[in-house]
């Protein structure tokens, strides 16, 4: 009987001190500023949307201003690098309207970021969603 109690608290204890830690996305201090002072540049797209989603058990997931953090036992969908396959998605999102990136002068312009958040007393699923305005430098 002891070793049976002994086993569970052995099992609880390594729960509580494994698991999958998240938190938020990686804002570069060096940033490329764009400006969009003069007339080499055209709008070719307003409020472009790409969304990365990923799911945990375990777990408790929140959303703090633009980022979302998660803390869980284990990730059992989605790759857990929201902000880049959100970004991801957002370019496939554009191609499949306009056209190719490659070889073309382009720049995301007035970038936002939303999180969400489902918890559940079992699984956890953070979502990341990214907008912004794509604009088009010409030669």
């Amino acid at each position: 009987m002891k070793s049976a109690v002994a086993s569970l608290a052995l099992l609880g204890a390594s729960l509580l001190l494994v698991g999958c830690g998240s938190t938020s996305a990686f804002h570069a201090a060096n940033l490329t500023e764009v400006q969009l002072a003069g007339d080499n540049f055209e709008i070719v797209a307003t409020d472009v949307t790409g969304t990365a989603t990923a799911g945990y058990i375990l777990g408790v997931s929140g959303g703090y201003g633009g980022g979302v953090s998660t803390f869980a036992v284990a990730r059992v969908s989605g790759s857990g690098m929201l902000y880049g396959e959100a970004v991801a998605d957002l370019w496939r999102n554009f191609e499949a309207e306009h056209g190719p990136v490659a070889g073309r002068n382009l720049a995301l312009v007035n970038v936002r970021y939303d999180t969400d958040a489902l918890n559940l007393i079992i699984y956890t699923q953070p979502t990341v969603h990214v907008r912004a305005d794509v604009v088009e430098f010409a030669d």
